[in-house]
Protein backbone atom coordinates (compact mmCIF):
# COMPACT_ATOMS: atom_id res chain seq x y z
CA UNK A 1 0.00 0.00 0.00
CA UNK A 2 1.17 3.54 -0.77
CA UNK A 3 1.89 5.14 2.62
CA UNK A 4 1.20 8.62 1.24
CA UNK A 5 -2.48 7.74 0.67
CA UNK A 6 -3.13 7.00 4.36
CA UNK A 7 -0.62 9.45 5.86
CA UNK A 8 -2.38 12.38 7.53
CA UNK A 9 0.53 14.73 6.84
CA UNK A 10 0.53 13.80 3.13
CA UNK A 11 -3.22 14.39 3.01
CA UNK A 12 -2.82 17.80 4.65
CA UNK A 13 -0.07 18.70 2.18
CA UNK A 14 -2.38 17.81 -0.71
CA UNK A 15 -5.24 19.82 0.79
CA UNK A 16 -7.29 16.65 1.39
CA UNK A 17 -7.48 16.95 5.19
CA UNK A 18 -8.41 19.82 7.45
CA UNK A 19 -5.57 21.91 8.86
CA UNK A 20 -4.90 25.50 9.88
CA UNK A 21 -2.21 26.16 7.28
CA UNK A 22 0.20 29.02 7.94
CA UNK A 23 2.58 28.41 5.03
CA UNK A 24 2.50 26.38 1.83
CA UNK A 25 4.87 26.05 -1.13
CA UNK A 26 5.89 23.37 -3.63
CA UNK A 27 8.03 21.46 -1.09
CA UNK A 28 6.51 21.95 2.37
CA UNK A 29 3.35 22.81 4.25
CA UNK A 30 3.30 24.35 7.72
CA UNK A 31 0.22 24.17 9.91
CA UNK A 32 -0.80 24.52 13.54
CA UNK A 33 -0.43 21.42 15.69
CA UNK A 34 -3.84 20.16 16.89
CA UNK A 35 -2.22 19.19 20.21
CA UNK A 36 -0.05 22.26 20.78
CA UNK A 37 2.51 22.61 23.52
CA UNK A 38 1.92 26.36 23.28
CA UNK A 39 -0.25 28.69 21.21
CA UNK A 40 1.41 29.02 17.83
CA UNK A 41 3.01 25.52 17.85
CA UNK A 42 3.55 24.78 14.15
CA UNK A 43 4.47 21.61 12.27
CA UNK A 44 6.49 21.93 9.06
CA UNK A 45 6.12 18.86 6.86
CA UNK A 46 7.58 17.97 3.47
CA UNK A 47 5.01 17.29 0.77
CA UNK A 48 6.83 14.15 -0.32
CA UNK A 49 6.19 11.21 2.00
CA UNK A 50 9.32 10.37 3.97
CA UNK A 51 8.97 8.26 7.11
CA UNK A 52 12.09 9.82 8.62
CA UNK A 53 15.27 11.71 7.84
CA UNK A 54 16.92 8.84 5.95
CA UNK A 55 14.05 8.82 3.45
CA UNK A 56 13.87 12.61 3.09
CA UNK A 57 15.44 14.22 0.04
CA UNK A 58 17.99 16.95 0.86
CA UNK A 59 16.05 19.74 -0.89
CA UNK A 60 12.85 19.08 1.07
CA UNK A 61 14.83 18.73 4.31
CA UNK A 62 16.61 22.03 3.73
CA UNK A 63 13.32 23.75 2.91
CA UNK A 64 11.69 22.32 6.05
CA UNK A 65 14.40 23.87 8.23
CA UNK A 66 14.45 27.17 6.30
CA UNK A 67 10.69 27.55 6.79
CA UNK A 68 11.06 26.52 10.44
CA UNK A 69 13.64 29.28 10.91
CA UNK A 70 11.33 31.88 9.34
CA UNK A 71 8.45 30.75 11.53
CA UNK A 72 10.66 30.95 14.63
CA UNK A 73 11.44 34.59 13.82
CA UNK A 74 7.74 35.33 13.29
CA UNK A 75 6.78 33.63 16.56
CA UNK A 76 9.28 35.78 18.43
CA UNK A 77 7.90 38.92 16.80
CA UNK A 78 4.16 38.41 16.39
CA UNK A 79 3.52 36.02 19.28
CA UNK A 80 6.09 37.60 21.60
CA UNK A 81 7.87 34.33 22.29
CA UNK A 82 10.97 34.58 24.49
CA UNK A 83 12.48 31.66 22.61
CA UNK A 84 11.64 28.90 20.16
CA UNK A 85 12.37 25.18 20.11
CA UNK A 86 12.88 23.44 16.79
CA UNK A 87 12.33 19.75 17.42
CA UNK A 88 12.49 16.78 15.07
CA UNK A 89 12.09 13.27 16.43
CA UNK A 90 13.60 10.74 14.02
CA UNK A 91 12.48 7.21 14.88
CA UNK A 92 10.47 5.61 17.64
CA UNK A 93 13.40 5.67 20.09
CA UNK A 94 13.54 9.45 19.65
CA UNK A 95 9.82 9.84 20.36
CA UNK A 96 8.50 10.01 16.78
CA UNK A 97 4.79 9.11 16.76
CA UNK A 98 3.73 10.15 13.24
CA UNK A 99 6.01 8.46 10.76
CA UNK A 100 6.27 11.27 8.25
CA UNK A 101 9.29 13.52 8.81
CA UNK A 102 8.21 16.79 10.42
CA UNK A 103 9.68 19.71 12.30
CA UNK A 104 8.00 21.14 15.38
CA UNK A 105 8.37 24.91 15.79
CA UNK A 106 7.36 25.62 19.37
CA UNK A 107 7.17 29.14 20.80
CA UNK A 108 8.46 29.38 24.36
CA UNK A 109 8.02 31.87 27.17
CA UNK A 110 9.94 32.06 30.40
CA UNK A 111 8.28 29.83 33.01
CA UNK A 112 5.93 28.10 30.54
CA UNK A 113 6.60 24.74 32.22
CA UNK A 114 7.49 22.94 29.00
CA UNK A 115 10.94 21.57 28.52
CA UNK A 116 13.08 19.69 26.06
CA UNK A 117 15.96 19.38 28.44
CA UNK A 118 18.71 16.85 28.73
CA UNK A 119 18.32 14.32 31.53
CA UNK A 120 19.06 15.62 35.00
CA UNK A 121 21.90 14.23 37.01
CA UNK A 122 25.45 13.44 36.15
CA UNK A 123 26.29 12.58 32.59
CA UNK A 124 29.50 10.87 31.54
CA UNK A 125 32.42 13.07 30.57
CA UNK A 126 34.46 11.18 27.99
CA UNK A 127 38.17 11.91 27.88
CA UNK A 128 39.59 13.72 24.86
CA UNK A 129 40.83 10.47 23.28
CA UNK A 130 37.32 8.98 23.36
CA UNK A 131 35.85 12.19 21.90
CA UNK A 132 38.48 12.19 19.13
CA UNK A 133 37.82 8.52 18.34
CA UNK A 134 34.11 9.22 17.94
CA UNK A 135 34.81 12.34 15.86
CA UNK A 136 37.13 10.34 13.59
CA UNK A 137 34.49 7.65 13.14
CA UNK A 138 31.88 10.27 12.19
CA UNK A 139 34.29 12.13 9.85
CA UNK A 140 35.03 8.85 8.07
CA UNK A 141 31.36 8.01 7.69
CA UNK A 142 30.64 11.53 6.37
CA UNK A 143 33.44 11.25 3.81
CA UNK A 144 32.01 7.94 2.57
CA UNK A 145 28.38 9.08 2.52
CA UNK A 146 26.63 10.06 -0.68
CA UNK A 147 25.47 13.43 0.71
CA UNK A 148 28.62 15.05 2.11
Amino acid sequence: MDDSKSCIFCRIGRGQAEASVVYNDALVTAFLDVHPVATGHVLVVPKVHASGLAALDPESGARMFAVGRRLALVLRGVRGADGVNLHLADGEAAGQTVFHAHLHVIPRTVGDGFGLRLPHGPRPTPDRAALEATAEQLRGALAESVEA
